[in-house]
């Protein structure tokens, strides 16, 4: 194939990989994320996610292998062992008759043992590891719906930072043009000699100021999407539009009603149970030492004084045995009793520490609760600020325009509209993430 085909057919093929590339680049920055889809885009890519549920992958390692102890183990070995001399036994002698010894070692040995071992009683020390293993998996899949939870009220609070800090863009941009308008007034009616230059300045000044303030707003729009893009494992830099959310509903539950919910609905209230069952079967396992292990073994060997194992004057060319075995460690200074005591402590541990937990989640839903019931009353409050806000300031200008009021009354004017746009978007999306950590204090997303 000539060499101008091969670079032809190259740019074909890299082309061909760039138009199936471009179109999905150009849909994934042309994106506008729902609450839900942001939510179920970083439970599918986030590594912590990920990570607990390859825990869960190993949970099911350990119990597998808690379960093969139940089964017989087969085993083999070839030994070679070199004695120092052959050994006879010593000669009989009957009078006349003396009849020689006989062979009892030799010096060359070789063995080859084929081992069947099944435990048939270890004082449920097999049961209690198999259960064990099955406890592990429960916890590594509650450990998998805690993530679950935090990474859901993670987002919700990168998806409401990011809506905050473009409302707060939009109010800081509306500040800076409102009073690019006032000084552009202003510089008109001292250009006449009708306000003095302190005026003009002030006002010059609070526009400066006003875009400084523009400049902090993108930038903190801006770090808001890189945590938006991190939390759902996209470039840093990647595009972010979201649907905004305006509306909010009154929450009309009880606080006695969601605790009792989140009592039952907590995935840490579930593992603290799950790790008081392990410590019922680690008590079990500890106690097993008190008993003794019973096991059947069975061997099948051959030997001899060559490597090829076909016997020997010592040696039979191949024979089995079964042997029943009994093994007991009945006194090790107290040992057991210490583990078994090990194991009641944690257990005391574990009961308070679900004690602490309980209070912890009643807090937890208690400052939600308020928290959310302060947004609602707030909400409509800033709202009515804002109207009274806009109306103050359209009635400053015109009373500017016709020289009755200062420039002093606009600029302040400004002020209170841009404090209560602010006021009334940081309650509107307060009442988005009480809820959120209410929902994550019960145990939903």
């Amino acid at each position: 194939m000539r060499r101008g085909t091969v670079i032809r057919m190259l740019c074909m093929g890299a082309a061909a990989f760039l138009l199936g590339i471009i179109p999905r680049v150009e849909a994934e920055e042309g994106r506008v994320f729902t609450l839900q889809e942001s939510i179920e885009e970083a439970l599918k890519s986030n590594w912590n996610v990920k990570a607990r549920e390859e825990r869960i992958h190993e949970a099911e390692a350990v119990k597998d292998q808690a379960r093969a102890d139940f089964l017989p183990k087969f085993s083999t070995t070839y030994s070679y062992t070199r004695l120092d001399e052959d050994r006879s036994s010593e000669p009989m002698n009957f009078g006349a008759i003396t009849v020689p010894g006989s062979p009892i070692s030799l010096k060359d040995n070789y063995q080859w043992k084929f081992t069947v071992a099944q435990p048939v009683f270890t004082g449920f020390a097999l049961l209690s590891r198999y259960e064990l293993g099955k406890l592990g998996i429960d916890e590594a899949e509650l450990e998998l719906k805690l993530e679950r939870l935090d990474l859901a009220l993670h987002v919700k609070r990168a998806y409401f930072g990011v809506l905050e800090a473009d409302r707060g863009v939009e109010v800081a941009e509306k500040a800076v043009q409102s009073l690019k308008s006032h000084v552009k007034v202003a510089r008109s009616f001292y250009d006449v000699g009708m306000i003095p230059i302190n005026d003009l300045l002030k006002a010059e000044v609070e526009l400066a100021n006003a875009e400084h303030d523009l400049v902090k707003a993108q930038n903190a729009a801006r770090i808001a999407r890189a945590s938006f893009n991190i939390a759902l494992v996209r470039s840093i830099d990647a595009s972010v539009t979201l649907e905004d959310i305006r509306d909010y509903r009154p929450e009309t539950g009880k606080f006695p009603e969601y605790v009792n919910k989140a009592l039952e609905n907590r995935p840490e209230i579930d593992a603290l149970e799950v790790r008081l069952e392990r410590t019922e079967q680690s008590r079990r396992l500890a106690g097993s030492d008190y008993m003794p292990d019973i096991s059947l073994q069975y061997d099948y060997i051959k030997e001899g004084d060559e490597f090829d194992l076909n016997g020997s004057p010592v040696h039979e060319g191949n024979r089995w045995q079964v042997m029943g075995v009994l093994t007991w460690t009945f006194f090790e200074w107290g040992k057991t009793r210490s583990a078994v005591r090990e194991v009641d402590s944690v257990r005391l541990q574990l009961m308070q520490t679900r004690s602490a937990l309980e209070d912890q989640i009643r807090l937890e839903i208690k400052q939600a609760y308020l928290d959310l019931e302060e947004a609602e009353k707030n909400i409509p409050t800033a709202t009515k600020a804002v109207e009274q806000a806009e109306e103050n300031l359209r009635v400053s200008r015109e009373r500017y325009k016709a020289q009755v009021a200062t420039s002093t009354e606009v600029l302040d004017a400004q002020t209170l509209l841009t404090r209560a746009l602010t006021n009334y978007y940081s309650a509107l999306y307060s009442h988005h993430l009480a809820r959120a950590r209410l929902e994550r204090a019960l145990g939903t997303y």
